[in-house]
């Protein structure tokens, strides 16, 4: 190995590590608590060092945005692949959806609530974003109904779960009716 692959693959790592970290801290104790300085501390690493790897925090939250949809891609696409029938991926791939942004609420912040500079819906938006709405689009067009643009259908239906989330998470819907409220969206608006 080369002394610029070594240097290649020992800065990748550190960025690798400095997203982790951000992403742990501000699970632990909210993105608030995201600071350059406490990361430098966390990781042991100076902070002209981070500067090195991302210009401050809000190209951080973006770092952590791009991990999350990736990560979320693959939870919906291993959902619904286990899923037999339209109903059950739509079904599966709703609680999937839910359950993500209930387990890792600073991920999901940062991928839809906060300023990561990132662009979505554009010519310019990353892949992992891309594939996050693939991932919804692959199960949802095949329900949207004749005459109805699947992408415009994936849009609506991905609006009602983030509505979902977003007011379960602030304690504006009582949790005990969170099933009910997946099997009326599929019913009502999958229509399936």
């Amino acid at each position: 190995m080369s002394v610029q692959e070594r240097k290649e693959r020992e800065r990748a790592a550190r960025e690798r590590l400095i997203v982790a970290t951000a992403r742990e801290l501000a699970e632990q104790q909210g993105w608030d608590a995201v600071t350059t300085r406490r990361l430098a501390e966390r990781i042991e690493y100076s902070q002209p060092v981070l500067y090195s790897h991302f210009r401050g925090k809000r190209e951080i939250i973006g770092a952590v945005a791009l991990e999350g949809a990736a990560e979320m891609a693959v939870a919906l696409r291993t959902a619904t692949s286990a899923a037999d029938g339209a109903r059950a991926r739509v079904t599966a791939l709703a609680r999937t959806y839910l359950e993500f942004a209930e387990r890792n609420p600073a991920v999901y912040d940062a991928m839809f609530q906060l300023d990561g500079g990132l662009a979505f819906a554009a010519e310019d938006t990353p892949e992992p974003l891309k594939d996050g709405f693939a991932a919804l689009l692959e199960s949802l067009g095949e329900v949207a109904g004749d005459g109805v643009n699947p992408g415009l259908f994936t849009e609506v239906f991905w609006a009602a779960l983030h509505g979902l989330a977003t007011l379960t998470r602030a304690g504006r819907l009582p949790p005990a009716e969170a099933e009910r409220r997946v099997e009326l969206l599929v019913d009502r608006l999958a229509m399936i």
